[in-house]
């Protein structure tokens, strides 16, 4: 099954539904994808029965919206070549922390700033725009607290395609102050072109878990990066298992895999030695996921934002 969220022209409400082959069909009952994953797969199925043979509305006469409001999205850095390449182009040399083994490390970022299908990011002012592919789960009923990974598996509703934009300089400086990244990444990210059930890509599982399939990305369609998301250091259900540890994941959570290896970035290829651009205004960024589809991207104009002074001398007074 895809789950999708889409606008109508002429229609002020958002549809939300089933992609079953080039049309839409709204949920029955007037459900929102919000209420289909919180009932989990088996309630998702129930509505697909029900309405799979309806007449719908062709995909060309709407526009897809990101496939989830998400409660809350969680980014892993679960690639280590992707680690080894970034790490060189935004800090100045190739490392991965002995840490990067122990557990699979995240970040929170905004769900606010959320993109769809063929969307524009608008980014700061900045030198370095980048995109990231990666594919993201999205967490359905249960969810849970301190799950274990065959727990997690099962709350594991569907996946999509996550572009994390990332303005490489403003990360730089943010991460020399050991938070972030947030200034850098916050301001977009998208996800689509629809969330794909986690059966129809169980095909794909290889005997360790790891869902073997292929993502590309393409910049005004150059092939800039290919990777298997087999190569993460932990699969999916781990990924869940260790956002769930004393914290919770709730239906609509997105997790993201981080960036795949092999040009998941232009941060990685610096870091190799590209001389590719960063991206410019006009750029189209296409990443292309066996089993899941097309997300399209475009850089729109860039948005300076209000200055802030830096930071004052203070006397370190004790008492008023």
């Amino acid at each position: 099954m895809r789950i999708a969220r889409w606008e109508t022209p002429g229609d002020s409400q958002v549809g939300e539904g089933f992609v079953v082959e080039d049309g839409v069909v709204p949920f029955p009952d007037g459900l929102t994808v919000a209420d289909i994953l919180a009932g989990g797969l088996d309630a998702a199925k129930a509505a697909f029965e029900r309405v799979a043979a309806d007449a719908g509305a062709p995909l060309g006469d709407v526009r897809l919206l990101a496939p989830v409001v998400p409660a809350s999205v969680r980014d892993f850095v679960a690639f280590e070549e992707h680690v080894e390449g970034v790490s060189a182009g935004v800090e100045g040399k190739s490392h991965v922390a002995p840490e990067w083994y122990e557990a699979p490390t995240f970040y929170f970022t905004n769900p606010h700033t959320i993109l769809g299908p063929g969307d524009a990011v608008s980014p700061p002012v900045t030198q370095r725009l980048d995109f990231e592919l990666e594919v993201a789960v999205v967490v359905g009923g249960p969810g849970g607290t301190n799950l274990t990974a065959d727990a997690a598996a099962s709350s594991i509703f569907g996946y999509t395609i996550m572009n994390d934009w990332s303005a490489r300089d403003l990360q730089a400086r943010e991460m020399k102050v050991r938070l972030g990244p947030a200034k850098g990444k916050d301001f977009g990210t998208s996800l689509g072109p629809w969330i794909v059930t986690a059966d129809e890509l169980e095909p794909y599982l290889d005997d360790e878990g790891f869902l073997a399939i292929r993502a590309e990305v393409r910049i005004n369609s150059e092939l800039v990066g290919e990777d298997l998301v087999s190569n993460m250091g932990w699969p999916f259900p781990e990924l869940v298992a260790y956002a769930s540890r004393n914290a919770r994941v709730v239906p609509g959570d997105v997790l993201g895999s981080g960036t795949v290896g092999n040009g998941g970035c232009l941060g990685e290829l610096w870091g190799r030695g590209s001389t590719l651009p960063p991206l410019r205004e006009g750029d189209q960024v296409r990443m292309t996921v066996e089993g899941i589809g097309d997300l399209v991207g475009t850089v729109g104009p860039a948005v300076p934002a209000p200055e802030l002074p830096p930071a004052r001398a203070r006397p370190r007074t004790r008492h008023r």
